[in-house]
């Protein structure tokens, strides 16, 4: 899935180090709450709770941590009444961002993400400026030990877009309207996947070589992904490893 930016690769890097902290498992239990509330306590009937509560346990997040979410969601013990938004902008070097963010004060959220932008030499724009840059995918995602061939055939029978092979893991693309459809009639063929998730995949990506530049866009990006109200964060650029590897050292 060439589409990934390298975003979407260091996040997954960093990943296990960012599940210890407790604005990751805010995240997740703001997810829980809303998909609680939105589909009802019962994962059975509402596949986005499943899903949340699936990338939760994956993350580690206990599971009273997960019981309560789900409860307060379900009006057992009064939920904060969160909002669904998105936030986009550009990063130094026209890079695009789009953010997905989840507030029970949007104002403050807003001008968070805004104070953001303009430290790091970015610029939040208006709703719709780079959303369109992306495309809204499922992503379904398998170990190696998946028989590749039996995998590509059933998803491809389910109308998935398509199977390839990235960072030693087969990964399932589809559309959004279609992703709940091929989760579990892969399930039903006995395919168990690591994670399932819906996301955003640049079309084109920006080629990122000037050092300076690139040491912003990460810190801009590390500071809104770190902010109590922000789900989800997808850039279009791309950095080779030699200036990773630069800028890491």
């Amino acid at each position: 899935m060439s589409g990934h930016s390298k975003w979407s690769t260091i996040k997954h890097k960093k990943a296990k180090v960012d599940s210890q902290r407790a604005v990751v498992f805010q995240k997740y239990s703001r997810e829980l709450i809303v998909s609680a509330r939105l589909g009802g306590p019962d994962p059975a009937g509402n596949f986005r709770l499943r899903t949340a509560i699936e990338k939760a346990k994956a993350a580690g997040l206990p599971n009273d941590n997960i019981k309560r979410a789900i409860e307060k969601g379900a009006g057992a013990s009064g939920a904060e009444n969160y909002e669904e938004l998105t936030y986009e902008g550009y990063a130094p070097g026209g890079v695009a961002v789009v953010i997905e963010a989840m507030t029970d004060n949007r104002n403050r959220t807003a001008g968070d993400i805004r104070s953001y932008f303009t430290k790091y030499n970015g610029s939040l724009g208006a709703t719709g400026c780079v959303g369109w840059m992306f495309d809204q995918r499922g992503v379904i995602t398998f170990d190696e030990s998946v028989n590749f061939d039996k995998l590509f055939e059933a998803a491809i029978n389910l109308d998935a877009l398509d199977v390839t092979e990235e960072d030693d893991q087969y990964k399932v693309l589809t559309t959004v309207e279609n992703f709940q459809a091929v989760v579990e009639g892969l399930e039903k063929e006995g395919f168990k996947s690591e994670s399932a998730e819906l996301t955003r995949i640049p079309q084109n990506t920006v080629e990122v070589t000037d050092e300076k530049t690139a040491d912003q866009i990460l810190k801009l990006l590390d500071k809104i992904e770190e902010h109590d109200d922000v789900q989800n964060v997808y850039a279009n650029f791309d950095i080779s490893d030699e200036l990773m590897q630069k800028l890491e050292g």
